[in-house]
């Protein structure tokens, strides 16, 4: 078996156990390119070690910005502008959480750069920031289809003058570029800077990450109803010195999951009460599902039933507007519910890494559930146990249906999912740390 193409999981009957997650993803990138922006020297404590977090190093380090490797989690960086080079080409692979904040950061800063991905990345929208970017007077151009990467940046001649709007429907990382990359422009100017969000905006919790880091970084942002966001005159990013990067709870998903289908007790530490991550409200899904959760300040210990035996979960029909990635998880948990599961306005998951509906409904049923969905939404009927069927599962390149589909493994036949490797975008010790936890 070679683990970079194929990984057969044989059916299992429990598990338990204990783990520390790994670093946050969206509070890695946001933190080395805040540090990066920052006047002084920050240590990064708990970043995370993927796939994503490297490009944003490495686009950091093409950039001018001394990037050093203090240990396994921990970096250097010495911040403030201007960034030595004004001239470079970053290839972004297809990193969602680097392109975006980085295109609004450069267009504000201005010089000559130019922004590319795999050929999925230059699939992915990012018209709405493009368009918002230049009505504040950035010079950013695309250099293939219209409304998608790759771009070119030049320089541009921004005002604070006129408020900047974006809209929210489609991805909240534009609203997040756009705040995370105002100081860059207030430090100068002597007026404040006003963002308004138009339409819905959706995966509100991350523009509190976005917020929280901001603030750690020295710059508070108001905010009006999650709709008008206020950047204040003079504002500008300064050191905090050491930060410390909490634990990833869209990772803590698949083992709070794990913990909830087989038995437990399953405890992991890095995230818990105090954090302000928001898909750790996949509790909440969790607790409704029937599964027992104890959430301490910085852990969280789940049992529940074990559905290899042929115990069920409770079905849902669920808004996962908040929490989309969490969501992928809570489908999957679908399949061991006692009756179908709806998981609503969940539109994001057409634009991320793959089209996550379609991914998520096309494998599913190659397991042997019946499936429906539509443009924001996914209904997934539970699997009796004589209807399993034994299937190669697709990941699409998408680190998330990888780590998803291994929680299939409780079903009466095995399953084998095809580039596990992918999971090496958030999390490549994923498989090891599964294996860990579970018995036949």
């Amino acid at each position: 078996m070679n683990i970079k193409n194929r990984l057969r999981l044989d059916p299992l009957s429990r598990a338990a156990g204990s783990l520390r997650l790994p670093g946050s993803k969206s509070i890695s990138n946001r933190a080395l390119l805040l540090a990066a922006l920052a006047n002084g020297n920050t240590q990064l404590h708990g970043v995370l070690d993927s796939d994503d977090t490297r490009v944003m190093i490495e686009s950091l380090q093409r950039l001018g910005v001394p990037v050093r490797q203090l240990g396994d989690d921990s970096v250097a960086i010495e911040g403030g502008l201007p960034f030595a080079n004004t001239e470079a080409d970053l290839f972004l692979a297809n990193a969602g959480t680097a392109i975006r904040p980085l295109t609004a950061a450069l267009a504000f800063i201005g010089g000559e750069y130019t922004l590319s991905g795999i050929p999925r990345m230059h699939e992915r929208p990012i018209g709405d920031l493009v368009v918002a970017l230049q009505q504040a007077g950035a010079d950013v151009d695309y250099l293939g289809e219209a409304g998608y990467p790759p771009l070119r940046i030049g320089k541009g001649a921004i005002s604070t003058q006129q408020p900047i709007r974006v809209k929210g429907s489609v991805s909240s990382q534009f609203l997040t570029a756009l705040l995370m990359a105002a100081p860059i422009v207030t430090k100068q100017q002597q007026s404040d800077l006003l963002i308004v969000v138009e339409g819905e905006l959706i995966s509100q919790p991350y523009i509190q990450i976005t917020l929280n880091l901001m603030q750690a970084f020295g710059v508070t942002v108001s905010h009006e109803s999650w709709q008008r966001f206020t950047i204040p005159a003079g504002a500008f990013y300064q050191s905090p010195g050491n930060y410390y990067i909490e634990g990833d709870a869209s990772s803590a998903s698949y083992f709070l999951a794990l913990g909830a289908i087989g038995g437990g007790p399953i405890k992991i530490s890095g995230v818990g009460s105090s954090s302000a991550q928001g898909d750790l409200a996949f509790t909440e899904t969790l607790q409704a599902m029937g599964a027992q959760l104890k959430i301490n300040v910085d852990s969280i210990e789940v049992t529940g039933p074990k559905v290899a035996q042929g115990d069920r979960l409770k079905a849902f029909d669920t808004d996962f507007n908040l929490l989309p990635d969490a969501a992928m998880t809570a489908a999957i948990l679908a399949i061991y519910a006692d009756g179908p599961c709806t998981l609503r306005n969940i539109a994001s998951w057409r634009v991320k890494e793959t089209d996550r509906i379609h991914a998520m409904h096309t494998e599913l049923q190659r397991l042997g559930a019946k499936v429906e969905s539509g443009p924001d939404w996914l209904r997934v009927y539970p699997i009796a146990h004589d209807a399993w069927k034994t299937a190669e599962i697709e990941t699409y390149d998408d680190h998330r249906m990888a780590m998803c589909f291994s929680l299939a493994a409780f079903g009466p036949v095995p399953l084998t999912i095809l580039d596990p490797g992918c999971v090496s975008k958030t999390f490549p010790d994923y498989f090891t740390a599964f294996k860990r936890l579970v018995q036949p």
